[in-house]
Order: structure tokens, then sequence, then C-alpha cells
């Protein structure tokens, strides 16, 4: 008696004509669309914080609309990243349960969704009258797909182009609210990015050893050590350019606390640095909402960072 195939198995076989159910394909696109990632797309409220201003009247209506365009824009990049990936992802412990690697989502569905998403994305500068936010947008879309396409093979420039994304999202927040961007706050976000970039590249290395390479091809030119030491230095950096960031508040109450918040964002950068020492295969970014004491540093810094700007809320 021939056993019926897994449901994921007979998935592919059926090969991508063959729609699952209603649900069970909400649920395959959902998961595509990593809402677990969404949260970094708040980093549009980094140049309204640093600037201690929301801009134009409305501004923090505008700066919600910049962080559902860039959402909605990253789902994009994320559909056409896993089509791309899928046969690798296939061989690889975890990214195996893609929805896509597994069959469960049709390569073409999941290209028609990119697709509607761009268009939505896209509008978003126009909806509010900022075709400036549009623009930015579209060089972040380029930009990623560029990097799942072509330089995610390419060593130290695909983290770099991952850096990118999240200095893109600030420069995104400062168009739609018309702050006009920290060049240190910029750089502080910059630093940030390339660190956790620098840190899931680590983790990959430590947790697949040789396998690393079969999934991502740039692996070879890494070294675990290298790895490491670019975290602490980039971390060290950010910290400095933070303090100096502080420094530059003519308003000595806000001087004062931004200042002190740098305390417990060192903390959190050791905490971080500790946490992908241990290798663990999660995902670097649950390492940073996942973890208790990590979580109470971040509480704390924003905290002191809220209250740096209370003042001006009086």
């Amino acid at each position: 008696m021939t056993r019926p195939l897994p449901q994921a198995v007979a998935s592919r076989a059926a090969g991508s004509d063959a729609a699952p159910y209603p649900a069970r394909w909400l649920l395959a696109v959902l998961r595509t669309a990593r809402p677990r990632q969404w949260p970094k797309n708040l980093l549009v409220f980094a140049a309204p914080l640093a600037g201690t201003s929301l801009g134009r009247h409305d501004g923090l209506a505008y700066a919600l609309v910049a962080a559902v365009a860039f959402t909605v824009a990253s789902v994009a990049v994320y559909m056409v990243n896993d089509v791309a990936d899928a046969e690798r992802d296939r061989r690889h412990p975890a990214k195996r349960r893609r929805p896509i690697a597994a069959g469960e989502l049709p390569k073409a569905h999941a290209v028609a969704a990119a697709a509607v998403c761009v268009v939505v994305a896209l509008a978003a500068g126009f909806l509010i009258r900022t075709p400036l936010l549009s623009v930015i947008i579209a060089a972040y879309i380029a930009s990623s797909l560029l990097y799942s396409l072509v330089l995610k093979h390419i060593p130290v420039i695909e983290l770099m182009f991952v850096a990118s994304g999240f200095v893109l999202r600030a420069l995104g927040g400062a168009a739609a609210t018309h702050v006009p961007p920290s060049g240190w706050f910029l750089l502080v976000c910059s630093l940030g990015a390339l660190l956790v970039a620098t840190a899931k590249r680590y983790t990959e290395m430590a947790v697949l050893g040789p396998e690393a390479v079969r999934h991502r091809p740039s692996m070879r030119w890494y070294r675990p050590a290298a790895l490491r030491l670019t975290q602490r230095i980039t971390a060290v950096a950010m910290i400095i350019t933070y303090a100096l960031w502080a420094l530059g508040e003519h308003d000595n109450w806000i001087r004062a606390w931004h200042l002190a918040s740098a305390l417990p964002l060192s903390g959190a950068l050791a905490r971080f640095d500790r946490l992908t020492a241990l290798a663990t295969p999660r995902p670097v970014e649950d390492l940073l909402v996942r973890d208790t004491p990590m979580v109470l540093l971040e509480l704390a810094w924003l905290l002191m960072f809220v209250t740096g700007l209370w003042e001006l809320v009086q």
C-alpha cells in the first residue's frame, strides 16, 4: 500500500498551480510577510525623535503612514527573497519551513502579492503629498531586491546593503514629517544595523558550521573571530557616536538625559554580545525582544530617552 505524501511534499509535487485552501493560503502569506520583522519599521520615528519635533502639522499621522508604507514594501522584498532562495532554503534546517520552500505558497502567488505591495507602498508618498517619501521607498525596494538577487553573495557589500535598509527607513520618516535628519543619529542607526547584520552572520556560521557556505555562498569569505571583532568594534563606535549626538543637544535637560541613556544602551549592547556568543539557532531579532534582561535594558533606555523630551511637551 502506498503511503500518502506529506502535505508540503504533495504541494510541491502538484506544482505551483495547486492553490491551498483559503485559510491555509492566508496563513502562508502572513508567515512569508514575517510580522516579527515589522517593528524595525518604527525607525521612521528616529528623525522626529532625534530632532525633538514632529515637523509638519499632524506629523505623527504622517510618520505612521511612512511606517505602514515601509512595512508593506518590506513584505514585497521578503516575498521576492523567499522565491529566489526557495531551493537553497529547502536545505536549511530552519528556513526549509518557510511557506514557499515548503510548497505551501506557490511562487507565482508570492510574486503577485509582492507586486501589489510595491504599488501600495509607492503610492503612500503621493497620498500624503510627499513624493520624496515614494522616492526613498523606491530606493529601498530597489536596493533590497538587488541585494536579494545579486549582492547577498558578495562579502562585506551585503552587510552594508542590509544596514542601508535601516538608514532609508529613518530618512523616510524624516521626509514624511518634514524634519531634517540628524547626521549623528543616522550614523547611530547605520552602526546598529551593521551590528545586527554582523551578529546574524556570526550565529549562522557558529550554528551551521561548514554547511553555512551552502546556504550563503558569501560565508566562505568570513571568519568567526573577525565577525566577533567587527561586532564589538561596531558596538563601541555606536556608543561613541550616540554620546556625540547627545552632546550636541542645545537644551541642558535633554542633553543630560540623553547622555545618561547611553548607560542602558551600553548594557543592552553588552547583553546582545553575550547572547550572540551563545551561537543560538534562534533568529538574532528574537534576542532583542524575547530576552528579559535585554527587554528591561531597552525599556530603561526608552524611558530615559523620552524623559529627556518631556520638557518639550509641557
